[in-house]
């Protein structure tokens, strides 16, 4: 029953506190919650010097399907990245990593897309 109402939260509230719970979930909880979220697997090599976050939702993952619409949804403010919202300029790297294995985007509030980091 915690382990459901910790996904609740995780899944639906915002702020520095649904950001603490993702980062303290366990990498089999983690899996359970985003099991039918559409998945992509990067290298951590593409990380480690840092990856532009427009080049990362379309080129890397192809979470959005153009660099148009990659760069109108950061004008927005409707993607984030481990539920903290990011902007054009923002480079993501190794930091943003959860549990040594994922990173979460998000479009809106009900569009997710999880990165796997091998």
């Amino acid at each position: 029953y915690e382990a459901a109402q910790n996904a609740s939260e995780i899944l639906f509230k915002t702020g520095q506190e649904a950001i603490d719970g993702l980062k303290n979930l366990p990498a089999d909880l983690f899996e359970a919650i985003f099991e039918g979220v559409p998945q992509a697997i990067v290298s951590k090599n593409v990380l480690e010097n840092g990856i532009s976050i427009v080049d990362l939702l379309v080129v890397t993952t192809n979470f959005l399907s153009s660099n148009g619409e990659a760069r109108r949804a950061l004008k927005e403010n409707s993607i984030s990245v481990n539920k903290n919202k990011v902007n054009e300029g923002d480079t993501i790297n190794l930091s943003h990593v959860i549990n040594g294995n994922y990173i979460l985007l998000q479009r809106g509030k009900k569009n997710y897309f999880v990165v796997k980091i091998v």
